[in-house]
């Protein structure tokens, strides 16, 4: 069974999520996203002292680009892969969020 016998909806759905993932990890990479990243955003001004933003902007533009090209493999080869990727997927996905909390709270800190 391919991944494609899974998908029931359209095709543009997947490329649509692709995009905005893209966009905003671009965005965030320039380090011009601070306002997206939850709990940052409504941080006090001493709070936000702690944090360098440019490194946690670019530590959550990264996460979201691993994203975004994960989402890219699964459209593109969605005839090619085999069904039980999507675990796959759901496990990197769930390994760079981690990975994501873990880098924010300790690289980014002053």
């Amino acid at each position: 069974m391919k991944l494609a016998d899974l998908s029931t909806g359209p095709d543009w759905v997947v490329y649509v999520g692709f995009i905005i993932f893209a966009v905003l990890s671009i965005v965030l990479i320039s380090g011009h996203g601070s306002w997206l990243i939850s709990g940052y955003n409504t941080a006090s001004k001493e709070e936000k002292a702690k944090y360098n933003e440019k490194k946690l902007c670019r530590t959550m533009g990264i996460g979201m680009s691993i994203i975004a090209i994960l989402l890219l493999i699964m459209g593109v080869f969605e005839n090619i892969l085999p069904a039980f990727f999507v675990y796959i997927a759901l496990g990197i996905i769930l390994a760079d969020v981690v990975i994501i909390i873990v880098l924010g709270n300790t690289i980014c800190r002053r």
